[in-house]
C-alpha cells in the first residue's frame, strides 16, 4: 500500500488507469492508520537524503561519464570528498528500497516527495473518512494523502467594518430621528396608513 500511495504521486497524463487525485488511495480506516507511520518513517529518511546529496553536490563534476575529465576527477580527493558525503543518502536509499521493493517508488519518494516536504518538520499524510462504506462488508473506508496539495486556505477572521466619526455621527442623527418619529406617533396614536 506504500508503494501505491507513493507511486500515485507521478502520473502519467495517457495512463488510462491513471488515479483521479494524484497522492491518495481509498482504502480502510484501521488500514489507512497503519499504513500513516509506515509512510512518514519513509519521508524522513528521504528528507534526510536530500540534505546528504545536498552537500555531495559541491564535490560532484559535470563531466561526462568514462571521459578523460571524468576520470581524473575519479582518481583525485575530490571524488572521495564526494563519496564520503553521498554515503549516508545512498544507505537511506538501499533502506527504503528493502522497505518497499519497487524502483520507481524509491525514485519518487526521493526525487519528488522529498523535495515537495524539504521546509515541513512532520504531518506528510493525513486520513479523511469517506461516507459511504466498503460493499460486501460494509467497512468504512478512508482516504489517505499527502498534504500540501489541494489544501484548503483558511480565511482570514473578519474584522468589523471601520467607521469614520462622520458615518457615526450621521448613523447616530438617523437612529434619533427614527426613535423620534415613532415616539411622536405613538403620543398620538395615528398611524400611517399603508396601502
Amino acid at each position: 500500500m506504500a508503494t501505491s500511495l507513493i507511486r500515485s504521486v507521478r502520473v502519467d497524463e495517457d495512463d488510462p488507469t491513471r488515479p483521479r487525485v494524484p497522492g491518495r488511495i481509498v482504502t480502510t480506516v484501521p488500514k489507512a492508520k497503519e499504513l500513516r507511520p509506515f509512510v512518514e518513517k519513509l519521508v524522513t529518511m528521504a528528507r534526510r537524503a536530500a540534505i546528504h546529496e545536498s552537500a555531495a553536490a559541491e564535490f560532484n563534476t559535470t563531466a561526462e561519464r568514462n571521459t578523460d575529465e571524468w576520470r581524473s576527477w575519479r582518481q583525485s580527493d575530490e571524488w572521495r570528498q564526494w563519496a564520503d558525503a553521498v554515503a549516508p543518502a545512498v544507505a537511506l536509499r538501499r533502506r527504503a528500497f528493502s522497505m518497499l521493493r519497487d524502483i520507481e517508488a524509491v525514485d519518487v519518494l526521493f526525487d519528488e516527495i522529498a523535495e515537495r516536504f524539504e521546509e515541513r518538520s512532520g504531518g506528510y499524510t493525513r486520513i479523511v473518512r469517506l461516507a459511504k462504506v466498503r460493499l460486501g462488508d460494509a467497512g468504512q473506508r478512508a482516504l489517505i494523502e499527502f498534504v500540501g496539495e489541494r489544501d484548503r486556505v483558511r480565511s482570514r477572521r473578519r474584522t468589523a467594518p471601520v467607521v469614520s466619526d462622520e458615518s457615526q455621527a450621521a448613523a447616530v442623527e438617523e437612529s434619533q430621528a427614527a426613535a423620534v418619529e415613532e415616539a411622536v406617533t405613538e403620543e398620538t396614536g395615528t398611524e400611517k396608513e399603508t396601502e
